[in-house]
């Protein structure tokens, strides 16, 4: 939400410092404080209970709040721990939120967020969305403070007007050019990408397969530059760039590397997932997420499962293969990249078919009145109330919500507990170490003595 009018001739705000009292942290990586005057700041590079000189860097005299960066620490927090990477702080990188944080107060400050979001958008307590307050960290990234888990197989570099890679500066478009980036896996890291320069690329994708060195780099020019024949520091396949051609919105990009998808194994299987397709960026996120589903989903031979936003198709062919030969899955998503990887991925389950297009259009095109599971891993913004109404329809004995927004997540629960659905169990894991994002399944049921078929 626009924090100020831009029409509004109002006197900027930005540069002006306050000395504040930290309070609670907030959705978005930063907490909340008040200036003198009793106006509303959030204020990144902070921790609860700490004493900050803070500086406007978003508002104006009329805005409804203002966005600081606290530029000096007053009263620091026990919480509190230098940041390991150099390109964390106010005006740098906006890729980590809690680099300043111990990991144990990271994972403390997401579980604080996403009670308050169940509380103020679900009217849910922990208590009553069947979650126990922790948020989990992932096999191996449990490290002493100083220490960062390289976790991060995807990362897209932003290019800047010189050619150096690096990441977007926090809600801008400018470019911090790194050195290395420290949440990186070492396979991304060992390509060298930000040690050379990149004239006339816009962006660099890189993917690493986890637990292997299957890698592919995608690279997108700038409007009217020619693609260069690009050596990288490893010994890679490379190629001279080859267009490929979006259809449906998708940006067309061009691609260096022998070939434009990637290997990844989970749940027993190998996936191919292509530039562009959507996998997991944390290396042990697929396993845990998989296995967190089909535990509370508890799949039968026989069954009829949904699985929307199907991505690549990592929960359709784990349904499959749980629901068995007299079972049938039906996966859907938008991205015609993810579809053609989705039907390579499953071509062998004869029961499953994968449909393009968006859920909302495509959901009440199929035909189905009814099935017995549902997963859904929908975008940042969330399902919304359609399409959980239509889900509700569906009568499914269980649905597993995957999500990577808190506030997404209690709307849409709020949106279930309408239609006759209440959650059985909620599970959050720290998958996105030093950032502010976690991600969360929720395993929901028909209320008892509600009636969810339409």
């Amino acid at each position: 939400m626009a924090t100020e009018d831009p029409t509004s001739k109002a006197a900027s705000l930005v540069g002006q410092e306050y000395e504040v009292e930290v309070g609670s942290v907030a959705h978005g990586g930063h907490c909340v404080a008040r200036t003198p005057e009793g106006r509303v700041l959030f204020v990144r590079h902070t921790l609860p209970g700490e004493r900050v000189l803070a500086r406007v860097t978003e508002g104006r005299e009329d805005s409804r709040y203002l966005r600081a960066d606290a530029v000096r620490v007053l009263t620091a927090s026990k919480d509190r721990v230098p940041a390991p990477c150099p390109y964390a702080g106010p005006g740098k990188c906006g890729g980590c939120d809690w680099q300043h944080a111990k990991p144990g107060a990271q994972r403390r400050l997401k579980g604080e967020v996403l009670a308050e979001q169940l509380r103020a958008l679900a009217g849910l307590t922990p208590e009553e969305a069947g979650w126990d307050g922790t948020v989990e960290p992932a096999p191996g990234d449990k490290l002493p403070p100083g220490e960062v888990p390289a976790w991060r197989t995807r990362v897209q570099y932003a290019i800047d007007e010189e050619g150096r890679a690096g990441l977007r500066r926090h809600r801008s478009h400018e470019v911090e050019p790194v050195e290395r980036c420290l949440i990186a896996a070492e396979t991304v890291t060992e390509l060298g990408i930000e040690r050379r320069t990149w004239p006339g690329i816009a962006g660099v994708e890189v993917a690493a397969a986890t637990g292997s060195h299957d890698r592919m780099v995608v690279l997108t020019p700038r409007p009217g530059e020619r693609l260069p024949l690009v050596e990288l520091d490893r010994p890679v396949s490379v190629m001279r760039g080859e267009e490929s051609r979006g259809r449906g919105g998708e940006t067309p990009v061009h691609r260096v590397h022998g070939r434009a998808f990637v290997r990844e194994r989970a749940d027993g299987r190998t996936w191919r997932v292509s530039g562009g397709g959507f996998w997991q960026g944390h290396r042990e996120a697929a396993g845990l997420l998989v296995d967190a589903v089909m535990r509370g989903l508890t799949p039968r031979k026989g069954e009829m499962a949904l699985d929307l936003y199907c991505g690549a198709g990592l929960f359709a062919g784990a349904l499959a293969d749980r629901v068995g030969e007299a079972g049938a899955v039906l996966g859907i998503e938008a991205s015609q990249r993810a579809v053609v990887d989705a039907r390579h991925n499953l071509a062998d389950f004869p029961r499953v078919r994968v449909e393009q297009g968006t859920v909302a259009r495509v959901l009440p095109k199929t035909g189905i009145t009814q099935a017995d599971l549902v997963v859904l891993d929908p975008p940042r913004a969330g399902a919304g109330r359609e399409v959980v109404t239509r889900i509700a329809g569906l009568g499914a004995r269980r649905v597993a919500y995957v999500a990577c927004d808190p506030a997404a997540l209690a709307r849409d629960l709020a949106h279930f507990r309408e239609s006759g659905y209440e959650p059985r169990f909620l599970r959050a894991f720290d998958l996105f170490p030093m950032t502010q994002h976690l991600e969360c399944v929720a395993i929901l049921q028909p209320a008892r003595g509600a009636s969810t078929a339409q």
